[in-house]
């Protein structure tokens, strides 16, 4: 599984940082949704889904989270740290959001609007999905 994590160029001097994002420079889709995640309590994972067609972003721009990642063949856990980083989810991808620290603002843009179609949150439907989806991607 290849995670790609992109660093994002901070532009800052003695008043501070500033990173400016915009799609199909900085992020490879145009983006329709943004939203993040804060006061996520202490030992909860968030996430426990896959999309069928929504491409993401997440970038931890305060405090710090750890995100597992799950193509149905191999799972790999990528921690966000830094605000100027952003972890690449593409779609057919499992996601689970875990480790928050207490200060964690986790920010996600998003290639699609809200679309509770696109979902899969039951894992053995996302196993059987990533299998044929695989197969289509190699075929």
């Amino acid at each position: 599984m290849q995670v790609i994590k992109y660093v994002f160029q901070p532009h800052g001097d003695d008043r501070g940082q500033l990173v400016a994002l915009e799609e199909f420079k900085d992020i490879p889709f145009k983006i329709k949704r943004v939203y993040y995640m804060y006061d996520t309590k202490e030992n909860v994972t968030r996430g426990y889904h896959a999309h069928k067609s929504l491409e993401q972003i997440l970038i931890c721009i305060h405090g710090s989270c750890k995100i597992r990642l799950d193509n149905g063949r191999e799972k790999k856990v990528v921690p966000l740290e830094k605000p100027y980083e952003g972890l690449y989810v593409s779609n057919a991808m499992w996601r689970e959001m875990f480790d928050f620290s207490p200060d964690a603002v986790l920010m996600v843009l998003a290639s699609e609007l809200y679309d509770e179609r696109d979902y899969i949150r039951d894992y053995d439907e996302f196993l059987e999905y990533a299998k044929n989806y695989g197969e289509l991607a190699e075929g």
